[in-house]
């Protein structure tokens, strides 16, 4: 359970083509995971620039007590056009004894948006489907960068169009308020922002999403948290080590 809503936490404006100013060619951030007061894993994303737009790359592992209990090594990998706007995007999930590839390709010809989940060890097709998608479309991890390219008010708030492949949204991001956030890569001057996903919105799942984007021109993404029920509590992910 608390494997699958690490991905997820990792985000009316004419969002095709972004002003990516604040975005560098090259970028890789380490992050701790916390769960119930405990490290319960790490998280490294990888931001590059390509030939064809940017490439995105996260590594998500458990450590130490939660691993002994279900080790979870999952890779997720997206392909954005130089508008940010995902192209394709691949999950290998290791997650105790389940295996799981789940490829999601965008033809904004069409408008469609191709899903195809599958057990690797049972080399059995699990879910394939087709969705329409708008011109231009976002997948949470691109969205995240998406916006740190945006100047949101304080107060104020963007629709960005998500999707994960099953389902296509727009979500409503809002910047809340500046706060001062330590982390173990050191203390940062941030903007709290709020990111409706949750809530019958792109997942079911009832959950507030918080991302804490440090208040200068390179906006890097300090802090992110998901608030669950208690029987699930808080996942929080702290920046450990930037590039």
């Amino acid at each position: 359970m608390l494997s699958k809503l690490w991905l997820p936490l990792l985000i009316s404006v004419p969002l095709a083509s972004p002003q990516t100013a604040g975005l560098t060619e090259k970028e890789t951030l380490t992050y701790t995971i916390e769960w119930r007061l405990i490290t319960a894993g790490k998280a490294v994303m990888e931001w590059a620039q390509t030939h064809f737009g940017w490439q995105v790359n996260l590594h998500v592992e458990s450590v130490g007590l939660v691993s002994k209990l279900y080790k979870v090594v999952d890779d997720y990998n997206a392909n954005l056009n130089p508008g940010l706007c995902t192209i394709s995007s691949l999950l290998t999930a290791h997650e105790g004894s389940r295996r799981r590839e789940t490829r999601i390709s965008y033809d904004y010809a069409s408008r469609k948006a191709n899903y195809l989940e599958r057990d690797t060890a049972k080399n059995a097709v699990l879910l394939k489907n087709e969705i329409d998608v708008p011109a231009c479309v976002h997948d949470v991890i691109g969205g995240l960068h998406l916006l740190r390219t945006l100047n949101i008010e304080l107060g104020h708030s963007v629709m960005i169009p998500v999707s994960d492949g099953k389902k296509s949204v727009m979500a409503k991001v809002e910047a809340q308020q500046r706060e001062d956030i330590k982390t173990p890569a050191g203390q940062f001057h941030t903007i709290r922002y709020e990111a409706y996903l949750f809530d019958n919105v792109l997942y079911r799942r009832s959950a507030r999403l918080n991302v804490w984007l440090t208040d200068d021109r390179r906006k890097l993404p300090v802090q992110i948290r998901v608030r669950m029920q208690f029987t699930i509590g808080t996942i929080t992910l702290q920046l450990a080590k930037p590039d």
